[in-house]
């Protein structure tokens, strides 16, 4: 108390003093070039940058059934420090208009189902917000020396279960210590504890248990709705990542997560090129991913858990592929998740590792899955252009056996056409990205509506400009 009283009597004539003087907005404060001196300088030698995104979405449902449509405008700014002693400091935030869209909250006559797609460049809590969209995102400290890189504070990260899984507005953003070292011989090591996730499609950070179930719960295993939106009791997330890359162009990665009282899981993992004659290389690879609940799954209470004490889950994949001369790189890819149970991770979190995987859909939350797909690409010359074309099978179990199957998704088959351009010279920064998405039913959705809205028999465009400086 004393310190207290001696501090207040030590900083009150300053208080009073800063009361009294009047507000200058920063374009009136003084300026001096020339001095280089003092803290001022410091911080005016950091690194601005922003970022601008445009997005428009369009998702054509079968026909009786309800399309939608959203365009959506956000822009966002960053600083970062110069670096003293190791030391930097960053923050940034970023805001986001609706434009002009349907009515995201309007449920479709016949199945009583909502835009999936389009709520998801807003708030997925509140989709009648179509202004008050801003969000703190980057408020961080880091370190760099010779024991690696520590950064803590609210960040992105790029792990195969968390990472920013960019197909809205904004990325998934995580807030917790995160450590990288690049040791010798190509190895290096990652590892982090997280305490609270900002998921994409929201404009607030959650608790690690509070965040798991922010999206669409799907069905509990017996067939009702899944209750564990509010209920998971967990801290923390903890991951490593012991990764390998070699000089000739081996890709070996083990990664582990755990989440306190829910879920633990591994993914082993190898992607090499092998040079074939006159410039020809083949890609091949291999996934294998084994899963099991940690404590009570989330919840003491079954009804209220995300996974069954006994849960347990596999799955493996494997890759195989031709790199050309001339760019083109073609892969067929493959996924296997067993019959032992779903393969369980929160969908706030991050998009599917699996080689199979094709954007806007997922194959998480099922189990007894055969998919697989073949991906081609090609750069256009020094054009800046870049084009993409998959087509993909994705073999479920039933829509209506929901210990299999979350989602009450029925099997499909994908196709994905995508034309990106990256732009250079006057025009550096921008970024195009024209994405269309058709998805069709491969067996029968019984003559029921709920199988098809958003799911299947549907196509989509994006179009998306970014322009970041």
């Amino acid at each position: 108390m004393r310190l207290l009283l001696f501090l207040l009597a030590l900083l009150g004539p300053l208080t009073v003093q800063a009361q009294n003087m009047p507000y200058q907005h920063h374009t009136e404060r003084e300026r001096n070039p020339s001095d280089t001196s003092g803290i001022q300088h410091f911080f005016r030698s950091g690194s601005f940058y922003g970022h601008s995104r445009y997005f428009f979405l369009h998702t054509d449902n079968a026909e009786g059934l309800s399309d939608y449509s959203a365009h959506a405008f956000g822009m966002g700014i960053g600083y970062e420090t110069p670096r003293f002693y190791g030391f930097k400091v960053g923050v940034s935030g970023f805001f986001i208009y609706n434009l002009h869209s349907s009515d995201l909250g309007a449920a479709d006559a016949k199945t009583g189902q909502t835009s999936r797609y389009e709520i998801g460049l807003f708030d997925i809590q509140n989709p009648s917000n179509y202004s008050d969209l801003d969000r703190l995102e980057d408020l961080y400290v880091q370190y760099e020396g010779k024991i690696g890189a520590l950064k803590f504070g609210k960040q992105d990260l790029k792990t195969p279960f968390i990472n920013p899984q960019d197909g809205r507005m904004r990325a998934t953003l995580v807030e917790g210590l995160t450590f990288q070292k690049q040791l010798p011989h190509g190895f290096r090591l990652e590892a982090g504890y997280l305490y609270h996730i900002s998921p994409r499609s929201t404009i607030r950070w959650f608790g690690i248990g509070e965040s798991v179930g922010v999206y669409p719960v799907g069905l509990s295993p017996a067939g009702g709705k899944s209750l564990y939106s509010g209920h998971i009791n967990s801290e923390a997330v903890l991951f490593g990542t012991f990764s390998y890359k070699g000089l000739r162009k081996q890709d070996f990665q083990l990664h582990h997560l755990w989440v306190d009282n829910v879920l633990s899981t591994s993914l082993l993992q190898y992607v090499g090129q092998h040079k074939l004659a006159q410039g020809y290389a083949l890609v091949t690879g291999v996934q294998a991913l084994a899963q099991t609940a940690v404590g009570q799954g989330g919840n003491a209470n079954p009804l209220w858990a995300y996974a069954p004490a006994n849960h347990r889950a596999f799955a493996f994949g494997s890759r195989l592929g031709l790199l050309t001369p001339g760019g083109t790189s073609v892969m067929l890819n493959y996924t296997r998740i067993t019959s032992d149970g779903r393969y369980l991770m929160p969908r706030e979190w991050g998009r599917d590792p699996f080689f199979t995987f094709l954007p806007r859909e997922r194959n998480e939350g099922f189990a007894d899955v055969n998919a697989w797909n073949v991906t081609a690409g090609r750069s256009l010359g020094k054009s800046g252009f870049r084009l993409d074309v998959a087509y993909g099978q994705y073999h479920l179990p039933d829509a209506s056996n929901a210990a299999l199957n979350k989602y009450a998704m029925p099997s499909y088959w994908q196709m994905n056409m995508e034309l990106k351009y990256h732009a250079s010279n006057w025009l550096k920064g921008l970024d195009l990205q024209l994405l269309y998405v058709y998805k069709g039913q491969i067996n029968t959705d019984y003559g029921m509506d709920k199988y098809v809205i958003n799911k299947v028999d549907m196509g989509q465009l994006n179009v998306v400009v970014n322009f970041n400086f």
